[in-house]
């Protein structure tokens, strides 16, 4: 009967941060890649050239592209996460300004209590806004 008494815990040990170590380095390549690709004051040629090189010479190739563009790559991420903020808060402020399917039904219900529309084409519209 085999136990893991063959195998000791600083070998377990060994083993985790082996391990840890690999998902960083795929990290890390994800990381790079990305920005490379994000990159807009980049060329396809210089893209295509880092690509290369991280791919044939990975460790060379990932940590000369952290020490040439660190910064530019803080900074990118800073202003791509601003960029998704606003369009947030801007969606938020017109669906409720708007006031969405909700504002839509009231306004379909005042005209309906004024009798400019007919039970159907209130039907209609308040089903026009909750499918929207």
């Amino acid at each position: 009967m085999v136990i893991a008494a063959d195998y000791p815990f600083l070998d377990i040990v060994g083993t985790m941060l082996i391990f840890f170590a690999w998902v960083i380095w795929f990290w890390m390549l994800v990381v790079v890649l990305s920005d490379v690709f994000r990159r807009h004051d980049l060329s396809g040629w210089g893209k295509a050239g880092w690509c290369v090189l991280v791919i044939v010479l990975p460790f060379i190739g990932v940590f000369a592209y952290l020490v040439s563009h660190g910064k530019g790559m803080a900074e990118r991420r800073t202003s791509d996460a601003q960029a998704a903020q606003s369009q947030m808060d801007d969606y938020v402020r017109s669906v409720a300004q708007n006031g969405g399917a909700i504002g839509d039904i009231d306004k379909a219900k005042s005209l309906l209590d004024k009798g400019a529309i007919t039970q159907a084409e209130f039907d209609t519209l308040k089903a026009k806004a909750l499918a929207a």
